[in-house]
């Protein structure tokens, strides 16, 4: 993982996205190469992982990563012990550090198979390609995590855990984590990872989005606009589609208003802003979360849910992790602004993109002429008349399959798709054919590669690679994914206002604003969220409102 290259630095901030960050490292683990004598990938996996090396020698790939959660965080395994033998592994886990006897977190099967390998480092994690089914015995996310972590990775929270007394669930709460010695800790870790880029590029930040996280990220993405100004700072707010403890009325409020204020703040604070979940919605009472044609997925199951998200989020990333042709963040986020303005966006995905093994990319668009294949990520249904202002697609993972139409000499295409001579004209054109407007896209050949334990969520009429065809258990899948600027934004964000106002939060929710923001700060909120939606509202011919009309 040699030459030049501009480094992405990653922050997962919260339970959920932690989860999510979790697979979609597997994810990245999956095709990153040990081998210096192999190829050069088409993904730059030192644009997100950095090099070191063991006391014994061997090189060491680690995620450039700064990971916060709570306390019970059961077992990770020995971050510490890559780079310095006198670490106990304890001082980065919540072990039992008590004088008294308690037995150790248990081990699912994934693990206890970890532990028996050699370990040596990188290679072992090549051995582990059974199947698993870990649904019932994944509580956190390091129960599934299949790579080393950086000493400087986590950070705990010490303060909250997920027991029913004492979880972060209000934004104001996360809000005022972020001073002293925590402060001091976040930004020693940035500087470390940020001291040793060459070409830093910016940062991900992966936040949850419906409990006291989005206040700590709405002040984590401030300190990195103020500390990095330049750099840019892609968020994504996740929210799980159903919460493991008990949902009452004033829970939910709780989740509205986080929701509301992360959303308000994290936008403000961003280069660009997404909302990444299946819920059908983040307000009251949310529709089903989305069915995919070829996914058997447990929406309750944030093993299962987290999973769609990261593979949707492999997509949606990787135009600004490539070897070539890169498209850096900054310039995704400008592609999307309208007047250089900070925006946010909807996503969009086709979890796995429905084609035929064997078959051409005009075949299998041609038979979604109806509809587009993808689903909202972002709780956003597309508008029904095609309007969309601005709009960056990616089509990932359809190495050795025909982009174009294969057709005898003199035969008649039959339809205009098939008659086209790049794969990049033939996805413009079908997405063109929904959007007047014609998309920014990227056209990736290497597909979304899957390990152990990643969930068996795809249906038996997908084959190995992802395609169509009766042959599981599946290794890789191609997804297409796409990323919207555009007026239905509006009624979402407006439907969002219109549940946060709809009740007197000093009666309704009076814990919440005792633990902060002032009433003030939330009328304020509340205000710029209504201008947000108005930003999108197309009442002339599809121009966004100017500032003058706010």
């Amino acid at each position: 993982m040699s030459g030049v290259c501009r480094e992405v630095i990653t922050l997962q901030l919260g339970h959920y996205s932690n989860f999510v960050g979790t697979h979609w490292w597997n994810l990245q683990d999956a095709s990153l190469s040990y081998d210096p004598e192999s190829p050069a990938g088409e993904i730059q996996s030192d644009v997100v992982f950095r090099e070191g090396q063991t006391l014994c020698g061997h090189v060491t790939y680690t995620p450039r990563l700064i990971a916060m959660d709570l306390k019970s965080l059961r077992t990770l395994r020995q971050e510490g012990g890559l780079y310095d033998a006198g670490r106990d592994a304890s001082t980065l886990t919540e072990g039992n550090l008590t004088m008294h006897k308690e037995s150790p977190p248990e081990k699912n099967s994934f693990l206890e198979d970890l532990d028996k390998l050699d370990d040596t480092v990188n290679s072992r994690l090549t051995q582990v390609q059974k199947s698993y089914r870990l649904e019932g015995s994944v509580k956190v996310w390091s129960d599934f995590l299949r790579i080393h972590l950086h000493p400087r990775t986590i950070s705990v929270i010490h303060q909250y855990n997920h027991d029913e007394a004492h979880r972060l669930e209000a934004f104001g709460q996360g809000e005022s984590l972020l001073q002293g010695a925590l402060l001091e800790e976040l930004e020693d870790k940035l500087h470390f990872f940020v001291e040793e880029c060459d070409y830093l590029q910016g940062f991900q930040v992966v936040c949850d989005l419906a409990d006291g996280f989005a206040g700590l990220g709405s002040k984590v993405t401030e300190l990195l606009q103020d500390s990095y100004g330049g750099r840019g700072i892609l968020t994504w707010g996740v929210a799980p589609a159903s919460h493991p403890h008990s949902q009452t009325p004033l829970r939910d409020r709780y989740h509205l208003l986080n929701c509301t204020l992360g959303l308000v703040h994290m936008a403000a604070h961003s280069s660009l802003f997404c909302p990444l979940t299946l819920r059908g919605g983040l307000g009251w009472r949310p529709p089903s979360p989305p069915e995919f044609p070829h996914l058997s997925y447990d929406p309750s199951l944030w093993y299962h849910s987290s999973s769609v998200l990261a593979l949707a989020l492999d997509g949606l990333t990787a135009p600004y992790r490539l070897r070539n042709n890169s498209t850096p963040m900054w310039q995704v986020a400008d592609s999307l602004a309208v007047s250089g303005r900070k925006q946010v966006v909807a996503a969009y995905g086709a979890v796995p993109f429905p084609m035929m093994h064997g078959g051409s990319l005009p075949d299998a668009l041609s038979a979604c002429t109806d509809a587009l294949p993808w689903k909202p990520l972002s709780a956003c249904p597309e508008a029904g008349d095609g309007r969309c202002y601005g709009q960056w697609a990616t089509l990932k993972g359809l190495e050795g399959q025909n982009l174009i139409s294969c057709l005898s000499p003199g035969l008649k295409p039959p339809t205009p798709l098939h008659g086209l001579h790049s794969g990049e004209d033939v996805l413009s054109s079908y997405i063109s054919s929904f959007f007047p407007s014609a998309p920014a896209l990227q056209l990736v050949a290497t597909p979304s590669k899957l390990t152990p334990p990643f969930p068996q969520i795809f249906s038996r009429s997908l084959g190995p690679q992802g395609f169509l065809q009766p042959a599981p258990p599946v290794s890789s899948v191609p997804v297409l994914t796409s990323l919207q600027l555009g007026p239905a934004l509006d009624p979402w964000l407006s439907e969002l206002h219109r549940a946060a106002g709809a009740f007197d939060i000093r009666r309704a929710a009076p814990s919440f604003l005792s633990q902060g923001p002032e009433l003030a700060e939330y009328q304020e909120a509340l205000e710029e969220l209504r201008l947000l939606a108005r930003r999108y509202r197309d009442d002339s011919g599809g121009v966004l409102c100017s500032s003058s009309e706010e």
